[in-house]
């Protein structure tokens, strides 16, 4: 297998053009944090590397637009934002080691979802290249930008199947004035999912709101069935939500970044990972439906759950009380054959655009649990 490493956006086209050419399969990767996400990969005969695409290429924090290329180290970005107090608040696993790229192809996100979105709302424009060799662009570098297709939003998430990705261009948030978090605890998972209820149903709107299975609590150096409540804003907001949580334990400063840190590497730190998408009504429940450790975004609806073996997946997976919920493998070593349980009609719209972008479908094979 031939690897390349091509430091303009000009050298990915020209690759891509000759691997379409010559009928060779290529396999487009970032750091590789995320290849036990999404399927495994096919052995491919050339592998683009995204290394050396890093550069900062505009940055107008009084505009609040940024635009990178893909191989720029997450964490890089994160600093360059924090020195103008502002931020892109996706909180990616992996964030230590990501790329920008590989973040947005995996359409990653954490704990901040439910306030300020995930990166379809943060994507503002692209650069691609396409197998045949052309160069196209996306959107722009303005918030509002109506001109052309929003092809923008099926390239994120599509694990690199689609394009190879050159350019991307980004609305940024400020950064908040200050934040504390109040740590909740319930002697069960009903009693944690009222709470939540209440919280939800008041005036109060947190930055973030997760739920910890008593297992996940234990990891984090907490107790019991738990629920997070992040709040940001100025003294008079903070005083708010000291005032309606005054017996929770609270955290500021280094212990609540350590905290939120820890919660975000979640979905990196098992072998094997299961994503449950499910009513918010259905928090308890899912909660409660393995052992094991188990993390909820508990005002969205998307829950994540940890097993240490294979056999503990299936046999979650196999549970019918958790087939009520959509449900897919986040991550894994590569040994499960099954992934999605029932694909619906969107797969073939998915295989469509496929076949539009990369007809002869040589383009990061296998991945999306190899129905592409």
């Amino acid at each position: 297998m031939t690897e390349m490493t091509p430091a303009t956006p000009q050298e990915v086209a020209a690759a891509l053009r000759d691997a379409s050419a010559h009928g060779r399969r290529v396999n487009v990767r970032g750091a590789g944090t995320k290849s036990r996400m999404g399927g495994p990969a096919q052995p491919a005969d050339l592998t683009l590397s995204t290394a050396a695409l890093r550069r900062v290429l505009a940055y107008e924090p009084k505009d609040l637009t940024l635009s990178v290329e893909p191989g720029l180290p997450w964490s890089h970005l994160t600093a360059l934002l924090a020195a103008e107090r502002q931020m892109l608040p996706l909180d990616p696993p992996c964030a230590a080691q990501a790329t920008v790229g590989g973040v947005v192809l995996a359409n990653c996100s954490g704990p901040r979802r439910r306030h300020y979105g995930a990166a379809r709302d943060m994507v503002i424009g692209m650069t691609y290249a396409t197998m045949d060799g052309a160069l196209a662009d996306c959107g722009g570098m303005v918030v509002k930008n109506v001109a052309g297709l929003d092809v923008q939003k099926a390239l994120i998430g599509s694990f690199g199947t689609l394009a190879a990705v050159t350019v991307l261009n980004f609305k940024l948030a400020p950064l908040p004035e200050a934040t504390r978090t109040f740590l909740l605890t319930f002697p069960s998972a009903q009693e944690l999912a009222e709470a939540r209820n209440r919280l939800l149903s008041g005036a109060l709107q947190p930055t973030a709101l997760d739920a910890f299975s008593p297992a996940a609590a234990r990891a984090f150096a907490l107790d019991g069935w738990c629920l997070a409540v992040r709040a940001s804003g100025g003294p008079a907001v903070l005083a708010r939500y000291q005032q309606e949580f005054s017996g929770a334990q609270v955290l500021d400063g280094a212990p609540e970044a350590d905290l939120w840190r820890l919660i975000e590497q979640f979905p990196a730190a098992h072998p094997y990972l299961a994503r449950a998408g499910h009513p918010i009504s259905a928090l308890a429940d899912v909660l409660a439906s393995s052992p094991g450790a188990s993390v909820s975004r508990a005002g969205t609806g998307i829950s994540y759950l940890a097993f240490d073996h294979r056999d503990a997946l299936l046999a979650w997976w196999n549970n019918p009380a958790s087939a009520r919920w959509s449900r897919v493998v986040e991550a894994s070593p590569g040994d499960l054959d099954e992934y999605w349980a029932a694909p619906g009609p969107e797969l073939d719209w998915m295989k469509k655009l496929k076949a539009a972008f990369d007809p002869q479908n040589l383009l990061n094979c296998g991945r999306l649990y190899g129905r592409l």
